[in-house]
């Protein structure tokens, strides 16, 4: 994953090599407060290896994993990724992340050795827009505190070891765009305050955890580009996802036990790229209007209880774009790329 200000912190990695290199000496820019701050998260991660370049001798603004402002020169941004697996970070998230108070980008990403619970100083950073914290060891719940960051924008939670309830709060975020728990093992349901977000609401991608229940009606009240409730064990009815008139382009509800009437459905004819509904209990024809969906890469209905035959013609070519397996395993489907109906 390349994440926002990545290259930047790149760069600036070479930049400081280059400086500890050269005989020209350089003025300090870095805020002498957030160089101790910095300092402190070192030695509360253990002074680990991918730190190394964080010399006190040297401007903080040149360290590896750290972006300043190029005005002020406060920390905005601190991206700590580890580009091997057996990285020798080790610890919980350090506390002191919180005394960074101009943080904007704060992000833990590929650190298997990274654990304990996601750090309740992280609710003082008001600044905050971005928070990646992926492929980590972090467990615990999901903090209801991170409602109050309000400038976040991405909050991205996936491929860790949390556990419980998705806090209701975080419909609060007045600017979020993009919602990632993927790849946890959070339970309970979808909350049923998700339907206030801010129109026309983030990306929701709640894949592979163990949420049940059904999908919330207030749902339909958001018109998200991707929705991903995948390998879940969620109920009943998902139609409140489907509209002509929504944005959506990526739709994924496979994998779980839902139950609905696929022939009521209707699709956005040209946003929708990719839709997968397969290994549940939906029943019914498939729509015609399916064939009007334009741009349509991904299809699969398999293992369900879909019956009749598979619609012919239009631009949506179902027929001859997509292979037997998309088909399979339904209670009477027929037709072309399956058998002739009877």
């Amino acid at each position: 994953m390349v994440t926002m200000f990545g290259g930047a912190s790149i760069v600036l990695c070479f930049f400081s090599f280059f400086l500890l290199l050269s005989p020209i000496a350089f003025s300090e820019k870095c805020n002498p407060q957030d160089k101790r701050v910095l300092l402190r998260i070192k030695k509360e991660l253990n002074n680990p290896y991918l730190l190394a370049s964080w010399d006190p001798q040297t401007d903080c603004c040149g360290w590896y994993c750290v972006k300043c402002d190029l005005i002020t020169h406060r920390i905005t941004a601190l991206i700590m990724q580890s580009s091997v697996p057996d990285t020798n970070l080790s610890g919980t998230i350090p506390p002191s992340v919180g005394d960074l108070p101009y943080l904007e980008n704060l992000e833990f990403h590929k650190l298997p050795r990274l654990k304990g619970p996601i750090q309740p100083t992280i609710a003082k950073l008001t600044k905050l827009k971005y928070l990646f914290i992926e492929y980590t060891n972090v467990s615990g719940p999901i903090p209801p505190f991170l409602a109050q960051l309000k400038n976040l924008q991405l909050l991205h939670l996936s491929t860790n070891n949390l556990s419980g309830p998705i806090p209701s709060s975080l419909s609060q975020l007045p600017n979020l765009e993009s919602l990632h728990l993927d790849r946890n093992k959070l339970t309970g349901p979808i909350p049923e305050s998700f339907g206030s977000f801010k129109k026309p609401g983030p990306d929701i991608i709640l894949s592979h955890n163990q949420l049940s229940g059904p999908i919330p009606a207030s749902l339909g009240q958001i018109d998200p580009e991707r929705i991903d409730l995948s390998r879940n064990k969620l109920e009943g009815d998902a139609s409140v996802l489907f509209g002509s008139q929504k944005r959506t382009q990526i739709l994924d509800v496979s994998r779980n036990l839902l139950s609905f009437d696929f022939f009521k459905v209707d699709f956005p004819k040209q946003s929708l790229i990719w839709l997968d509904i397969n290994h549940n209990k939906i029943y019914g024809k498939i729509p015609v209007t399916l064939t009007k969906v334009e741009n349509l890469q991904q299809f699969n209905v398999s293992y369900n209880k879909l019956s009749g035959e598979i619609p012919q013609g239009g631009t949506g070519r179902l027929q001859d774009r997509f292979d037997v397996y998309a088909y399979l395993h339904n209670k009477g489907l027929c037709g072309p790329p399956l058998p002739k109906c009877k």
